[in-house]
Parts: structure tokens; C-alpha cells; sequence
């Protein structure tokens, strides 16, 4: 995938902060977390059909994905592709951390994924100096660790975890999520899904061990 320019970026990473709301959905109906897994789950499969009907040239949808995210886009789709943005990932992922874990542990997962991955890309992107060999940087993935380690805690604080636990899980779960951001083309699974599949299972297991 090609660089866009960074005016773009950071119209595709406002959009991505504005998933936040998914996150928080997850802790204000905490009682309700199957069935918010059912909302999320349709809304992934009725995103893949619109991303698909753009890909194979839909006047209509065209028009209308344009107009909202025009420019933001690293490649232009094939008529083969199903999913063409990073969408139905997060939407999907929202609904799998769900069925997965509780719900304040599903939204600190979601929180790490959107608010990490914004700070490593723009960080990157703007101060990024030392590369490796995938073209990420060194400074992108500790920005991701730091704001995603605190977004994590954040979220994770309405738990009512206690504070000398809350540190070390949030710090975990955040490696663990920039290990499958750095990797992601070697595991062959998209960010936005790897991220909180892995920091949300990372911290999981760690809390079942601190519990």
C-alpha cells in the first residue's frame, strides 16, 4: 500500500478517533454486551457489502463513499474486493472482543486499538526517524505503547481494578498490540482486528493470573 498525503492521514485517523464511541457504547450497556455483539456484528457484514458494491463501481455507493472519504483510500479497489477500508475490521473486532471477554475489558481493547494505532501513525508518519525493515518506526511504536497503554487504563479503570494491577496489564496489553501492528503483514491479520484480538487475550490471561 502506498503513502497518502499526510492531510489525508489525518482525515483517516479522525475517522478512526471517532469510532470512540464504540468503546464507550460497550460500557455504558456493560449488561447488554451479546447483544451489542449481535448490533456490531451486523453493522460489520452490512459495511462489507457496501465496501463491495464500491469496489465494483456502484454509481450510487460511489458517489456517496466518495464524497465522505475521498482521498482517503491508500490504493484504488479491484472489483474483487470485498473490504476496501479499514471498517469492517474495526467493526468487526468490536463485535469479536465482545463474545470474547467482558465488557469493560472489550472496550479498553477497542480504546488501545483506536487511539494506539492514531498515535503511531501520525508520530510516524511526522517524526518517524528510525525505520525497520516494514517501514514502520521506531517512534511510531512508542507512541502506540504510551497512548495506547493509557487509553487502555482508562477504560479499563471503570473495572474497578485496582491501581497496582491496572499499570502492568495496560502496559502488556499494549506491547502485545504493537507486536501485532508490527507484524501485521506477517501474520497476515489487519490491524484493526489484531490489535484488540491480541492486547484483549494478553490481558485477559495476565488478569486471570493477578485475579
Amino acid at each position: 500500500m502506498g503513502n497518502i498525503p499526510f492531510r489525508d492521514e489525518l482525515r483517516r485517523k479522525a475517522v478512526h478517533l471517532s469510532s470512540l464511541w464504540m468503546p464507550v457504547v460497550m460500557l455504558v450497556f456493560a449488561p447488554y454486551r451479546w447483544l451489542l455483539a449481535v448490533f456490531f456484528g451486523v453493522l460489520a457484514l452490512a459495511s462489507v457489502l457496501v465496501e463491495h458494491a464500491y469496489a465494483r463501481g456502484n454509481p450510487r455507493i460511489r458517489r456517496a463513499y466518495d464524497f465522505f472519504f475521498g482521498g482517503m483510500l491508500r490504493r484504488e479497489p479491484e472489483p474483487s474486493d470485498w473490504v476496501v477500508s479499514g471498517g469492517p475490521p474495526v467493526l468487526g473486532a468490536a463485535c469479536m472482543v465482545l463474545i470474547c471477554f467482558p465488557a469493560d475489558l472489550a472496550a479498553s481493547a477497542m480504546a488501545l486499538m483506536l487511539l494506539g494505532d492514531t498515535a503511531a501513525a501520525l508520530v510516524g508518519r511526522r517524526w518517524g526517524k528510525t525505520r525497520f525493515a516494514n517501514g514502520k518506526s521506531l517512534e511510531g511504536v512508542v507512541a502506540f505503547v504510551a497512548v495506547g497503554a493509557l487509553g487502555f487504563a482508562l477504560f479499563l479503570s471503570f473495572s474497578g481494578l485496582p491501581g497496582s494491577h491496572l499499570v502492568p496489564v495496560s502496559l502488556a496489553a499494549a506491547v502485545a498490540g504493537a507486536l501485532a501492528e508490527f507484524f501485521e503483514k506477517t501474520i497476515h491479520v489487519d490491524d484493526n482486528f489484531g490489535i484488540p484480538f491480541f492486547s484483549g487475550w494478553t490481558a485477559f490471561l495476565l488478569l486471570s493470573l493477578l485475579r
